[in-house]
């Protein structure tokens, strides 16, 4: 849904402008501009709970059970938001609840009682002499943000505290959803969110959520609203934090999640972030030291956790990197299958040894090539230390190929790479991913790769993505970065491309290597479900980047032995991993499409 174009729109567009310069700006203009697959509007309409729904959550025995203390600290909220905000809690359809209004503003209320609207006092306690549960708490003065929700939650009676922002609005079956994932023994609860205008009519720009993920969460606060935690837990976590001003929700869910046992996300748009021209959903630029806050609230975490990291702010705003730091020099061993293409491998040699990492090791899996330049340019590299040419005697099999490759291997950190990958956009591209796969928590690491047109060909993988598994982000030009960024920020993913992965030694060898089941597809993604299911997290790292000529060598699949078997394999896939298609990927969201690539909506 595009807004209409307003001089405040204009301005902003402007000071946009300045900020990222006229490239920058022209590529994040064509992800807004980009036009919705699927109108949000009439999407969210069709998918919102109907009455029938919401009648029978109102009978259902779930809907009184733990009390939920909702707190919203308040300050000079006009009449009208505040009492949409209060009529979304009131029309819930669970019962056991409390709203707990804390009031920043109520020492002005004398000389504001000529404004032509009520003050938050005189509305709150109309509602609460009407509604019990409504319960208005006077503040002596504005502390900020921070503490003003702190003396909310000192006042909140219930099981568990959910945040809702004093202009904001919720869903009818909001809190009923978090309910339910509360009986389910969850103790912190997230849920999609959308933006709404500040005339409350229309909604737009949709966020649809993963389950919880760290490194996503590290570049960017993706959880935001609507958040509930057991009361236990947010006092454990020591509440919000007054030095964290305008990034307090942000420090305050990293604390939290650290403690947590156990997270759960709620699928459905169930909160909507109101937009005006002050606000920080409408206006990123309205308050810029809440970015500097939220690097410090990711250098927080990334000390807790024992990790070592340097947090970056990116251009776009509210947008991290952390830069993992490659700690010693151990040993990398290189594997690439190949088959003649000696120009290509060639390449791909040297996109290798350009990153000067000291302690690598190239391992060539010679599979059946026949041309002279192949030989030549093995015997030219043969006096490389660092090289080392096995020979695979039997028909392509890639998993095989690469497990063999592993036999002769080295190191504790095994790169896998196609022949066909080329570096030429960065050299640090190899010590970026290594870094990252060093985490205790990591158990592979894949890239960002381009077609030479500079397309996307991968920008990590979704399970179920056109059936099976499927790239994300195909063609999406070089500078777009998609949605929400999330081709350009790292995440956990459930898998990446194995034509550049780096993988733990250790957890290769837990997983049991790639499946020789699957000859040529899948064998990628199966082995990172693998390593998942060890314990391990995937990462998509986007600032790793490099070319790719897919299928250079093998050639498209187009012989009715290569269909029969890529259809064998599908098969195989499936049978395996039929729980996860069924689930449906963790780190994607059941309302975005699996028919397209671009987080468009599902129909």
């Amino acid at each position: 849904m595009q807004l209409p174009i307003t001089p405040y729109k204009v301005k902003k567009a402007f000071l946009y402008w300045r900020h990222f310069g006229t490239r920058e700006f022209f590529n994040h203009l064509m992800d807004r501009m980009e036009p919705e697959d699927v109108p949000y509007g009439a999407w969210f309409v069709q998918h919102r709970a109907s009455e029938e729904t919401l009648k029978k959550q109102r009978n259902h025995p779930i809907r009184d059970a733990v009390k939920i203390s909702v707190l919203v600290p308040a300050y000079r909220t006009p009449e009208k938001f505040l009492t949409q905000m209060i009529d979304s809690v009131r029309e819930q359809t669970y019962v056991n609840w409390e709203l707990v209004i804390a009031d920043a503003g109520a020492s002005e209320q004398t000389e504001e009682q000529g404004r032509r609207t009520r003050t938050v006092a005189a509305v709150a306690e109309e509602y609460a002499s009407r509604d019990p549960r409504i319960r208005y708490v006077p503040l002596e003065r504005n502390f900020g943000i921070a503490e003003n929700t702190n003396r909310a939650l000192a006042e909140a009676k219930g099981e568990y505290v959910a945040f809702l922002d004093h202009d904001d609005l919720l869903e009818k079956n909001a809190l009923y959803e978090i309910a339910l994932m509360i009986a389910e023994g969850a103790d912190f609860i997230y849920t999609d969110e959308d933006k709404v205008t500040a005339d409350g009519q229309k909604f737009y720009q949709p966020h649809f959520k993963p389950e919880f993920n760290l490194d996503l969460l590290r570049s960017n606060n993706y959880i935001t609203h609507f958040l509930v935690v057991k009361k236990t837990l947010a006092d454990r976590a020591g509440g919000f934090d007054e030095g964290m001003s305008g990034a307090q929700d942000y420090d305050f869910i990293f604390r939290c999640a650290e403690r947590a046992d156990r997270i759960a996300r709620v699928p459905q748009i169930l909160y909507h972030w109101r937009t005006h021209e002050s606000s920080t959903s409408d206006n990123p630029m309205s308050k810029k030291y809440a970015y500097e806050a939220g690097k410090r609230a990711i250098e927080g975490n990334l000390r807790r956790t024992g990790q070592v990291g340097q947090v970056e702010m990116l251009s776009d705003f509210g947008f991290y990197r952390v830069r993992y730091p490659v700690q010693g020099q151990p040993k990398v061993s290189v594997i690439i299958p190949n088959r003649d293409q000696a120009d290509a491998l060639m390449s791909c040699v040297d996109s290798v040894l350009d990153t000067r990492y000291p302690n690598l090791e190239i391992i060539i899996v010679e599979n059946g090539s026949t041309e002279k330049a192949t030989f030549e340019y093995y015997k030219k590299m043969s006096s490389n230390e660092c090289m080392r040419f096995v020979r695979w005697k039997k028909a392509f099999n890639y998993s095989a190929i690469n497990n063999y490759g592993v036999g002769f291997a080295k190191g504790e950190y095994l790169l896998f790479l196609n022949n066909d990958v080329r570096g030429s956009i960065s050299t640090d591209w190899l010590t970026e991913m290594l870094g990252v796969c060093q985490r205790y928590d990591v158990g592979a690491v894949g890239a960002r790769l381009y077609y030479p047109d500079n397309r996307i060909q991968s920008a990590g993988i979704v399970i179920g993505m056109g059936g099976s598994a499927g790239s994300m982000f195909v063609d999406l030009p070089r500078g777009r970065s998609g949605y929400l960024h999330k081709s350009a920020i790292m995440q956990d993913l459930s898998a990446v491309t194995a034509a550049c992965m780096m993988v733990k030694r250790e957890a290769f060898e837990k997983a049991g290597g790639f499946t020789e089941e699957l000859t040529v597809a899948f064998n990628d993604v199966d082995l990172c479900l693998k390593i998942g299911e060890c314990g391990y997290r995937i990462v998509y790292d986007p600032f790793a980047e490099l070319y790719h000529d897919e299928s250079r060598t093998r050639g498209p699949e187009d012989t009715p032995e290569k269909v029969r078997r890529f259809q064998n394999e599908i098969e195989y896939f499936r049978t395996h991993h039929l729980d996860l298609l069924k689930e449906g990927d963790p780190c994607y969201n059941p309302n975005l499409s699996l028919k397209k690539w671009n987080y468009s909506l599902r129909l």
